[in-house]
């Protein structure tokens, strides 16, 4: 089994945080609309993977109550430990090595995880098989191939740092554009879709995602650079469109899906 290496092993720890909680504001809205569609509520069993600074386990733990269980695992827990996360396990590790008991949790959801994996299968194995049986999993990936420059004076850097992100993912083996296949890779595993949706917002430069994407080229400088697609000059024109509020443009897109897997039969 290949050794999980997060695409962003080694960023600067407070100004990975900041990254971490720029995301949380963005997506932590469309996350929790996909667990309530899910079902998710008292009682519940929850596996949150890949949980990153806990915003989602915390929001968890307050829809299941106290007669419910919220798991958060990440490779680092090292931003979940210094959050007070009441009523959430936090265990540190890879989901593929941990015991975490076969079948035992009502919903299991990840977020922007599988991307960042060239062997995203068998992450996706060990998620299902904590699923119970008429379970859900729900999960959301980016589509890094959707981003394009609408309008601004560095439109050109943005787009060649847009297809240096793409280049650097798929040199490490993994799939940039993943968000797009994922009902594919849902329903090959014999789950029943039961919801997708697709965002890609149009944002304007100071857009809280276009100050994600400024920071991930920030902590990423060397990979981006590595890809050969671009130059220093590059990414400076891609911060400053990022900030600029007459830039416009779509940075990525986030596909949700939440799907159950099949109830056990009997002869």
């Amino acid at each position: 089994m290949a050794e999980s290496r997060y695409t962003f092993t080694g960023a600067e720890r407070a100004r990975e945080l900041e990254r971490l909680r720029r995301i949380e504001e963005i997506a932590d809205p469309g996350s929790r609309h996909l667990l309530k569609a899910s079902g998710m509520g008292p009682g519940w069993s929850c596996l949150e993977v890949g949980a990153g600074a806990g915003s989602i386990a915390a929001w968890m733990a307050e829809r299941v109550g106290p007669e419910g269980e919220v798991v958060a695992v990440d490779l680092d827990v090292g931003f979940l430990a210094a959050s007070q996360l009441p009523g959430v396990q936090i265990i540190e590790g890879d989901i593929r090595q941990l015991n975490l008991h076969a079948a035992r949790f009502d919903v299991v959801h990840a977020r922007y995880v599988l991307v960042h994996n060239a062997e995203h299968e068998a992450l996706l194995d060990a998620m299902l098989a904590a699923l119970k049986p008429g379970g859900r999993l729900v999960l959301e990936e980016p589509d890094f191939t959707a981003a394009k420059g609408a309008s601004g004076a560095e439109l050109e850097a943005f787009d060649r740092v847009n297809q240096a992100i793409v280049a650097m993912f798929e040199a490490g083996g993994k799939d940039p554009g993943i968000g797009l296949r994922l009902p594919a890779i849902v329903t090959s595993r014999g789950l029943a879709i039961e919801l997708v949706e697709n965002d890609a917002p149009l944002c304007q430069g100071g857009h809280p995602q276009a100050e994600v994407m400024r920071l991930s080229a920030l902590q990423l400088r060397d990979p981006y650079l590595a890809t050969g697609r671009i130059s220093e000059v590059d990414l400076a024109g891609y911060a400053r469109f990022a900030a600029d509020p007459a830039s416009w443009g779509i940075y990525y897109g986030t596909v949700g899906v939440v799907a159950r897997k099949p109830a056990k039969t009997t002869d």
